[in-house]
């Protein structure tokens, strides 16, 4: 099999398993301008030479590559763990504006 078959092979692979959306947590990143290790991030696409192009939760953009780089998909748990938190994090923040008290002229 020549160079290009197997890239996109491995670049069609990617597009199946890290579907838009799918949330990931960086481990390790072989590259100057990394992203910090534990930082989490969304998968915006795949691009036809495998890279995973990612918008990560501290506002970075820069993708993973998954020869060189190491990740894993957050599981069910972590998925809902963090649901859980943006749901109270919402309801505490309607809650203080609904406590804050409005000015009269």
């Amino acid at each position: 099999m020549n160079e290009f078959l197997r890239l996109e092979r491995e670049a069609k692979i990617c597009k199946e398993r890290y579907p838009k959306g799918t949330r990931i947590e960086l481990l390790s990143m072989n590259d100057s301008q990394a992203v910090p290790p534990g930082t989490r991030g969304t998968v915006d696409h795949v691009d036809d030479l495998g890279t995973i192009h990612m918008n990560w939760d501290n506002g970075r953009t820069l993708g993973i590559c998954p020869q060189e780089d190491s990740f894993r998909k957050l599981t069910e748990q972590e998925l809902a763990e963090e649901n859980n938190a943006i749901c109270v994090e919402e309801t505490t923040d309607e809650l203080v504006e609904e406590s804050e008290p409005t000015m009269s002229m």
